[in-house]
C-alpha cells in the first residue's frame, strides 16, 4: 500500500475542516487523487494488471461522485480543492 501513516497525516493536515476530520469530501477526494495517481504509475509498469485496472476505475468513480457532491453543496471549496489537487474539471 503506497499510503503511509505520515503521508495520510499530511493529506489530513492540508485538506481538513477541523482537527480531527478524516471523512470530510475534501480528505476522501486528496485520499483517492493519491492512490489514483499511485496505481496509475504502477499500471504503466504492469499493463497486463487487469485486477488493479479494475480497482482504479472503481476509484475514479468515486472521486467524481465526491466532487459533484462537493460542487453542489460547497463549490468554493470544490474550486479551492481542484486547484490544489491540480486535477482538471
Amino acid at each position: 500500500m503506497p499510503l503511509t501513516a505520515e503521508k495520510k497525516k499530511s493529506i489530513f493536515a492540508n485538506h481538513h475542516r477541523h482537527n480531527k476530520d478524516t471523512g470530510s469530501p475534501e480528505v476522501q477526494v486528496a485520499l483517492l487523487t493519491e492512490r489514483i495517481n499511485y496505481l496509475t504509475e504502477h499500471l504503466k509498469a504492469n499493463r497486463k494488471d487487469n485486477h488493479s485496472r479494475y480497482g482504479l476505475l472503481k476509484m475514479v468513480g468515486q472521486r467524481k461522485r465526491l466532487l459533484e457532491y462537493l460542487n453542489r453543496t460547497n463549490p468554493e471549496s470544490h474550486q479551492k480543492l481542484l486547484s490544489s489537487l491540480e486535477l482538471r474539471k
